[in-house]
């Protein structure tokens, strides 16, 4: 009887570690991405980028791409900048396209891509909500205009990944 009697004090106190542990690790928790992202910021104002490059509207495509990405990924809203507690700012400091590879008569067979990027997201006061005050991105990616790719496409998809690092650095730290 007394073997019985311990089974069933050790099943019922392992029963109550269990359940315990599970509650407080639900409390904790966060569905979604809710708890990827600063808890005291709920909007954010992504200026137009400036852009040093000669291409146009260079700098309104990554607005865009961001845009777009913090409306996908992040919990934030987008806001007028009189209504936004976080602003993010950008400047392209250069972009280049290289010939990596040509034909017998000076067509380009294949071109690489390049874009060089400085942002920042502050606060209100202007205070930086990054872990790096400011960010500086490298994108290179390269096409082939034989196979049909394009530069323009190929220049859309560094800006989107740019965009994409751009949220990854406005996750909290671990």
């Amino acid at each position: 009887m007394m073997l019985g009697n311990s089974k069933y004090r050790i099943s019922l106190g392992l029963l109550a570690v269990v359940v315990s542990a599970a509650g407080g690790g639900c409390r904790a928790y966060n569905f979604g991405n809710q708890g990827l992202y600063r808890p005291d910021v709920r909007s954010v104002h992504v200026s137009i980028f400036e852009s040093d490059s000669n291409r146009r509207w260079l700098g309104q495509r990554l607005t865009e791409a961001v845009v777009k990405q913090v409306e996908r990924d992040t919990s934030f809203a987008i806001a007028r900048p009189q209504m936004a507690d976080s602003f993010i700012r950008g400047r392209i400091l250069r972009d280049n396209k290289n010939v990596l590879t040509e034909s017998g008569n000076d067509d380009v067979r294949e071109a690489e891509l390049g874009l060089f990027v400085e942002i920042t997201w502050t606060d209100r006061s202007g205070l930086s909500l990054m872990p790096r005050q400011k960010l500086l991105i490298t994108e290179f990616d390269h096409f082939v205009p034989e196979g049909g790719q394009s530069a323009t496409t190929t220049q859309q998809e560094i800006l989107n990944r740019i965009a994409q690092q751009v949220v990854n650095q406005m996750e909290m730290p671990w």
